[in-house]
């Protein structure tokens, strides 16, 4: 399937995330909005976590992959499927395709992590790997379709994908109508722009703030430039976010919705993981806690004082324990 344009009447509209959470609703998790009362305390506002970790494949992943492969013909779906991605999405389409009983490949990093390499062939994936960067997997993942057919399933730059990922802030808005501010991960886009589709349309006064890695500021750069720019490299602690491009089509949901972006560097990514687990008992990759490290750098204070609720989004939680303990030794 080729990707839709970017143009204003492509933009994924609320009735198609609704229309999502529908498909959704008898196989993924309907995650809650927790409390999270020490920071709460710390900030002067409400705050409550959206904790994907508790989603199916350990990310909010699964929202996306499930939604894209229920839209495909059966016909289509019996050839296989076939993603690149750097670990929450392959685990997601393993998952997904192994409750349509079809055969999935997914193409990783070398440098993937072993919870997210092994989580993938715990679902019955075939893993290959290519590269270390986001253009290495899709061009290895398209070399696998013309070779041996199949369908590609593109981990953030389509319509299904973001409206799969959108439930995430529909949920968010219909559990908190009074809603103040929403922060949200951007890696290739697919999670920050379904969520801001969402909110912007059921909690129109709510702020949408995307936060992104020191070390991929994709967003950032092509906002800057007014189109999405490829990075020469990226690098750091949260896997998940380092897309070396945004999306084309994810990148114009950011610009009509996204209110602002911010970037957290690698330093504060292992205490708010272990914020998370000592005071919520909520285990986060990196990229999951990003969102929590941009409120404990002040990066998202001046939205605060409207007092209104402010919602993380906690994007997964796939990390190994041995990786677990090797970070929070640094805190």
């Amino acid at each position: 399937m080729t990707t839709m344009s970017a143009s204003e009447t492509a933009l994924v509209q609320v009735d198609e995330i609704e229309a999502a959470a529908r498909v959704l609703a008898p196989v993924a998790v309907r995650t809650p909005l927790l409390p999270f009362e020490a920071l709460a305390e710390q900030i002067g506002v409400p705050v409550y976590v959206k904790p994907e970790m508790l989603q199916r494949g350990g990310a909010f992943k699964f929202r996306g992959a499930y939604t894209y492969l229920s839209r495909l013909t059966p016909q289509a779906r019996e050839l296989g499927v076939v993603a690149p991605s750097s670990g929450n999405h392959a685990q997601a389409v393993a998952l997904a395709a192994r409750l349509f009983g079809v055969p999935a490949t997914v193409v990783m990093p070398t440098t993937v992590t072993p919870a997210k390499r092994t989580g993938a062939e715990r679902l019955g994936a075939r893993v290959v790997l290519a590269g270390t960067t986001t253009m290495h997997r899709y061009e290895r993942a398209l070399e696998i379709v013309r070779d041996e057919g199949g369908t590609l399933v593109p981990p953030y730059d389509d319509p299904w994908i973001i409206a799969g990922q959108g439930t995430v802030g529909l949920e968010i808005a219909r559990d908190l109508p009074d809603v103040g501010t929403v922060v949200v991960q951007v890696g290739g886009g697919g999670l920050s722009a379904g969520v801001s589709t969402a909110i912007k349309a059921l909690a129109p006064s709510a702020q949408v703030i995307g936060v992104e890695p020191a070390g991929a500021p994709k967003l950032t750069r092509a906002r800057d430039a007014g189109q999405p720019v490829r990075l020469e490299k990226t690098s750091g602690l949260a896997d998940g976010l380092l897309a070396v491009e945004i999306g084309t089509l994810t990148f114009a949901h950011h610009q009509r919705h996204v209110d602002e972006i911010v970037t957290v560097r690698d330093e504060a990514l292992v205490p708010a993981m272990r914020l998370l687990l000592d005071r919520m008992k909520l285990v986060a990759e990196p990229s999951g806690a990003i969102t929590l490290a941009a409120v404990l750098e002040g990066l998202v204070e001046r939205h605060l004082r409207d007092k209104r609720p402010i919602v993380l989004v906690l994007s997964g939680g796939n990390i190994e324990w041995d990786g677990l303990q090797e970070l929070l030794a640094r805190a």
